[in-house]
């Protein structure tokens, strides 16, 4: 079976595509029917709660939603589950590690380094925790190409930096961090570093223990899963020595009023009934990847963007941002014509693509740009999609008459 006839065997695998050319996995994938399936089992016979029943049910549930965290220890290379800890996102993720290490660990005159293609949920929770304790943040520049520049990076990092937070893939430009360099330059200076795998969770192989970086987070929706589910992983020695961020059942050890003591992580950081549906989801979202091969998803998806590239360079009117190997994301300008118009345009000839700062309006002035539209791509994705695109620009070229 060839590459094409394959991925059109995919995209009958879900039920939200079908002949729409949905462009916009980068904020949030579709989701196959196996975890469709999963979660409607989960809400319905299998339903129960998590670790505090004693009748099978609840057991057998239990037995699922740990299991899953085994299994997300191994999809991304954890040396235990007991370093995964379930959040409600990336967002919650990365929030978590700001409050309870940078919040405690950081004193004023420290410093955090972070880049100019960080999403505001790598940015805005290390403003406050940097208000907090009066550390502050130094940005490292952007290659030509819109790669992070590691070498400016090397020159710039001092030992005053404790904490660094960069993304795995960019949300804007698909530009991918070699995320080991990072982690050897943080660690030459015995900073920490906190990478933001949203992008690069669903399209490249992921083995936290091999780029050697401390703390790693995700979100279930862009991986095919359900949404209101996300994973943190941290060092087991960073995780066992941060105090809790919420409050509540599940995350104690003893409670009195006099003086409340605290399980060891990973619970100590999921206060509260969990996201046990979500939980099941995710599970079956990384059976449903894995099945595939991440390998085969980033090729597959390189290709496209490859394809799609090529055709909209040659549109006069249209500017490419990011570096020709972008994985699976291309963002681009219509001269002439706002991005929200360009989606408008194209939503009506059934193309679904995202027009806007992308929560990252820091690059977007750095781009020179109010906005930007973008196209991404996922593994339900094919040629089709790639000639709508180009066909709906045709047609916003000739709308606007900008040729």
């Amino acid at each position: 079976m060839n590459d094409l006839a394959q991925t059109l065997r995919l995209r009958d695998d879900f039920p939200g595509v079908g002949d729409w050319h949905y462009l916009d996995s980068a904020a949030t994938a579709q989701k196959p029917h196996a975890v469709i399936d999963a979660i409607a089992r989960a809400y319905g016979p299998d339903y129960a709660t998590v670790h505090r029943g004693v009748y099978e049910r609840s057991a057998n549930m239990t037995l699922a939603y740990e299991a899953a965290r085994r299994k997300v220890a191994g999809f991304i290379g954890a040396a235990s589950d007991g370093e995964i800890v379930y959040v409600r996102g990336a967002t919650e993720g990365i929030n978590l590690v700001a409050q309870c290490w940078a919040g405690t660990q950081l004193k004023a005159g420290d410093r955090i380094l972070l880049s100019t293609l960080e999403h505001h949920s790598n940015i805005v929770p290390w403003q406050i925790v940097a208000e907090k304790v009066g550390a502050a943040i130094d940005v490292v520049p952007l290659t030509q190409d819109g790669k992070i520049d590691l070498d400016a990076m090397r020159a710039m990092i001092t030992p005053q930096h404790r904490m660094v937070a960069l993304a795995h893939v960019s949300n804007v430009l698909g530009s991918v961090l070699d995320v080991r360099r990072a982690a050897d330059i943080a660690h030459m200076v015995s900073a920490k570093i906190l990478i933001d795998g949203c992008q690069a969770v669903p399209r490249l192989a992921v083995d936290v223990a091999a780029m050697d970086c401390d703390f790693y987070v995700f979100s279930a929706h862009k991986l095919y899963g359900p949404t209101g589910i996300g994973v943190l992983w941290g060092r087991a020695e960073l995780l066992d020595a941060m105090p809790p961020y919420q409050g509540g059942g599940s995350m104690i050890d003893k409670v009195t009023f006099e003086k409340t003591t605290y399980a060891p992580p990973p619970n100590r950081f999921e206060a509260g009934t969990p996201h046990i549906t979500g939980v099941v989801g995710l599970s079956a979202a990384i059976d449903y990847v894995q099945g595939i091969g991440l390998d085969r998803v980033h090729a597959h998806e390189c290709s496209l963007v490859a394809k799609a590239r090529a055709a909209l360079g040659g549109m006069n009117s249209i500017r490419l941002f990011g570096p020709d190997d972008s994985a699976g994301i291309l963002s681009f300008a219509v001269e002439g014509v706002h991005p929200h118009d360009v989606g408008t345009i194209l939503d009506e000839t059934g193309v679904a693509i995202r027009a806007g700062h992308h929560c990252a309006q820091p690059l977007m002035r750095h781009l020179g740009v109010e906005a930007t539209a973008r196209a991404s791509f996922g593994i339900y994705s094919d040629e089709s999609d790639v000639e709508a695109l180009v066909a709906g620009l045709e047609r916003v070229r000739k709308i606007f008459a900008n040729d």
